[in-house]
């Protein structure tokens, strides 16, 4: 696992080659093994690999997204909010298991967040993801996982720069 989340870099170039069904199921079946709280599992994933889609959500907000148009796949990560008071949390939980499990892969993936930015003055990115698939109110919009074959290689953080001050012991001071 240490080893995975090494190798894990945001990776936002992608090769044009499709990615494999069976990789596509072995990712689907990792979303679908996350973990919730409560046993409920209120997220939904909605998986795009149509270039005009994969285009449009490449301009769902004003910026952090543009890499999601040359994805061959990308996975919407949202949520029935009816059904849980922490369906962010567990959609996080779900998106990140999608890409550790993309890394295992041998696949590169990047995060473009989605609730709470906007799409323009007037619209939240959200909105916009709503609208262009057809999710219902109740279905909320945590992120979108752009994945596929990466073309751009980006070395592990060295462990001397990782903020170990971060760490506290026992108590804060």
């Amino acid at each position: 696992m240490l080893e995975l989340l090494r190798k894990r870099r945001s990776i936002r170039k992608f090769t044009a080659e499709k990615i494999a069904t069976e990789t596509i199921q072995t990712l689907i079946e990792a979303a679908l093994r996350a973990p919730s709280s409560r046993g409920i599992n209120p997220w939904e994933f909605v998986l795009v690999d149509d270039p005009e889609i994969l285009d449009k959500l490449s301009r769902s907000k004003q910026h952090g997204s543009e890499f999601l148009k040359n994805a061959p796949l990308a996975i919407v990560v949202c949520a029935d909010s009816n059904k849980s008071d922490v369906w962010i949390e567990d959609c996080t939980i779900a998106a990140i298991i999608i890409q550790l499990t993309a890394v295992s892969e041998g696949l590169g993936s990047c995060w473009a967040q989605i609730r709470s930015r906007q799409h323009d003055l007037d619209k939240t990115a959200e909105t916009c993801v709503q609208e262009l698939l057809g999710l219902p109110e109740h279905i909320r919009v945590e992120c979108i996982l752009g994945i596929g074959h990466p073309t751009e290689e980006k070395q592990p953080v060295p462990a001397d720069k990782l903020q170990h001050d971060k760490m506290k012991y026992n108590r804060w001071i």
